[in-house]
């Protein structure tokens, strides 16, 4: 079994905390699951519970994978690409673009502030990246999407 394999992280030592391992073998049933769904997208919820409150997931996003112009008003939004190449776009209260910032592996994190409208394209099939927020999950408003 792998790194990631599920009986990987049953505990060797009962007394020892349990570390979740994403490797490669993740990663790709993870985008094989993002190509298998309509929205060409697929995240994985890394909470440690139900009871974990705030938001950190996996997305695997493909690149024709639409992503509308939105924003989180209560939550700021921390992206890091794992693999792959995407590029996250800022846009004003207008909706005009403002800034464009490409995304590859060992290169940018963003932390997106609350309110800022933003989106993001998928550059690469494979494409992979950690997105985190505070607070539990809330879905979009109507007056959130562009």
């Amino acid at each position: 079994m792998g790194v990631g394999d599920a009986a990987s992280l049953a505990p060797v030592f009962p007394d020892k905390v349990v570390a979740m391992i994403v490797d490669k073998s993740i990663l790709d049933d993870l985008t094989a699951q993002a190509k298998a769904s309509p929205r060409l997208r697929m995240n994985m919820d890394l909470r440690n519970s139900p009871a974990d409150l705030s938001q950190r997931m996996l997305n695997a996003i493909e690149p024709a994978s639409v992503l509308p112009i939105h924003r989180h008003r209560t939550t700021s939004e921390t992206v890091v690409c794992l693999r792959g190449h995407f590029v996250e776009y800022f846009y004003d209260a207008d909706g005009n673009l403002t800034d464009t910032i490409d995304m590859v592996p060992g290169g940018t994190l963003v932390n997106i502030p609350a309110g800022q409208w933003h989106n993001l394209r998928s550059l690469e099939s494979g494409t992979v990246l950690l997105e985190c927020k505070d607070g539990p999950w809330e879905p979009l408003r109507k007056e959130d999407i562009r």
